[in-house]
């Protein structure tokens, strides 16, 4: 078996005997430039415990808005839990001196914590330590590959019946988010981990509760923080529109599309860019997308807000459908 067809499931165990956990990817300014290595400093100095509880370990993954670190509840080891490690988020420096930064990271908690589905990470706390006056969040430590690595393993794509079992879960959770009003805001490979317990949506840092729908949230302008991810952001959030479900599915559209024929739909290209370039045009499906999911997806990638029509239920819906002309040999058998 090559390299480029090594099964999931060895990906993963590979991944875990490596000791490298998980990966966390945060919300990157417009800038192509790659972002410099993930440093402790970009979050200033911290603690060894914070909290008086959570003994930081080690860093998992770093962006522009904050770090994530593996840390361990002495709490719970105190009281005999085997596997008290947790993962600890916190604000970068630059955006924790901002006035309203922990109300910041509150509001993603806040999101977070309604969404109780089996592939969207848990979280656990939202706290702050009195000490260092710094807000940070708690959640479930993830084991296993984000889908950005898994792409890398698999530049090829997925056969069918993988991305299969990475597509339908993944807009389950989705549609669930959007069922009870919670926006994600940054739909990419890296925000997606695939473990041995499934598939978790993670990363709600850039979402938004639709209006109306989560009283008393706080509600904060992210336009300053100019964080949206260039190459999986809908046109419409590139030129200051706000954050839509229809946004999302844009985003989730451009995932599938990579995992199925290994290439993103647009080079990775801003996608102003590559609508005012028009390949849009060149689009067309991935072998190994059967031919029956295609229309649903190709609205999905649609750079027009108003002809995006589509929604995350409608998409796994689509591709959870088996063809036309199987459903008529079955219904003849």
């Amino acid at each position: 078996m090559t390299e480029l067809m090594r099964p999931i499931d060895d990906l993963l165990v590979s991944e875990e005997q490596d000791n490298n956990l998980t990966y966390f990817a945060f919300a990157k300014s417009h800038q192509a430039e790659p972002a410099l290595a993930p440093t402790r400093a970009s979050v200033g100095e911290l603690p060894d415990v914070l909290g008086g509880r959570y003994r930081i370990e080690r860093l998992l993954g770093a962006g522009g808005m904050g770090a994530v670190y593996r840390a361990r509840d002495l709490l719970n080891e105190q009281f005999g839990d085997p596997d008290p490690y947790i993962a600890l988020k916190i604000l970068s420096e630059e955006f924790a001196e901002s006035p309203d930064a922990s109300a910041l990271l509150y509001s993603e908690f806040a999101l977070t914590r309604r969404l109780r589905h089996d592939n969207v990470l848990r979280f656990h706390t939202f706290e702050v330590d009195t000490d260092c006056q710094r807000a940070f969040i708690t959640m479930e430590l993830m084991r296993g590959l984000t889908l950005d690595k898994l792409l890398c393993e698999r530049p090829l794509g997925l056969p069918w019946n993988e991305l299969r079992d990475i597509a339908l879960p993944l807009l389950d959770a989705l549609a669930y988010a959007h069922a009870r009003g919670v926006l994600h805001g940054d739909m990419k490979p890296s925000n997606v981990m695939l473990s041995e317990e499934g598939v978790r949506l993670f990363d709600f840092g850039l979402g938004q509760a639709e209006e109306g729908i989560l009283p008393g949230l706080p509600h904060l302008s992210r336009s300053r923080f100019n964080a949206w991810t260039p190459g999986y952001a809908a046109p419409e959030l590139l030129e200051g529109q706000p954050l839509t479900a229809s946004a999302d599915v844009y985003g989730v559209a451009c995932v599938l599309y990579e995992l199925a024929g290994g290439k993103h739909p647009f080079r990775r290209l801003p996608s102003t860019q590559a609508r005012d370039e028009r390949l849009e045009r060149e689009l067309h499906a991935p072998k190994n997308l059967p031919k029956h999911c295609w229309p649903a997806l190709r609205n999905a990638l649609t750079f027009n807000a108003a002809d995006r029509t589509v929604s995350a239920a409608q998409l796994r819906d689509a591709m959870g459908a088996t063809s036309s002309w199987l459903q008529r040999l079955r219904l003849s058998a």
